[in-house]
């Protein structure tokens, strides 16, 4: 280990810094999910349910762009109560909505390239957390058939705080929850809005693209 001393007024303040530091350091990785971790392309999965662009569009302005949706993110609504709801606003697509809905979980395929990080995060002595917008339904079905969460050191999904990104409570009840230090987090998430929003929690947060964002700080 290296010290670092700053002479600050005449008081110095110790701090231990590993020698092989390049740059800046962060203790913790924080990952959204969709789009990060798993594809989330409603559109995509929805063009190729129906093979028929007219009807997936409809499908994607019926259910994804509605207010529900972000009911069953806050883990407010379900997905039986959010389909009979899509249901009695559009009558004539019931086969439709229970199709979409029921075939859902597949969407959620695995991004290989930032997967394959995970352990190298964890090895090198990392926390690692996700912060994700998610269902209930969702959430259970990523846990028990994604094995790759089970090197998470923790995670906020927010169907279980009824709090969404770009809120500041999500991101303020993560570090609280885990006792974390802002600054020392790393957050990486596709979504404009959500990175602006941490950064003025104080967490250093990169605009996801793609998985060579986050090979950059290891």
């Amino acid at each position: 280990m290296a010290c670092v001393c700053d002479d600050i007024s005449g008081i110095i303040f110790r701090s231990f810094i590993p020698l092989y530091l390049k740059g800046d350091f962060y203790l913790n990785f924080v990952f959204d999910v969709g789009n990060v971790l798993v594809d989330y392309k409603p559109l995509v999965y929805l063009k190729d349910l129906f093979s028929d662009d007219s009807l997936a569009e409809k499908m994607y302005d019926t259910i994804f762009k509605s207010r529900e949706w972000l009911l069953m993110d806050q883990g407010r609504l379900s997905h039986p109560e959010a389909i009979d709801i899509f249901k009695a606003r559009e009558p004539d697509f019931h086969s439709e909505i229970q199709y979409t809905m029921q075939n859902v979980n597949s969407m959620f395929t695995p991004i290989s390239d930032t997967i394959k990080m995970l352990p190298t995060i964890k090895e090198s002595g990392h926390g690692l957390y996700y912060l994700s917008n998610i269902h209930k339904e969702i959430r259970d079905f990523l846990i028990a058939e994604h094995k790759y969460f089970s090197l998470f050191d923790g995670g906020v999904f927010s169907c279980d705080i009824m709090a969404t990104k770009p809120s500041p409570e999500i991101y303020r009840y993560i570090i609280e929850k885990y006792s974390l230090i802002p600054g020392d987090c790393l957050f990486f998430d596709d979504m404009e809005e959500n990175v602006k929003a941490a950064e003025k929690e104080g967490i250093k947060s990169v605009l996801f693209t793609t998985a060579e964002c986050v090979a950059g700080y290891l």
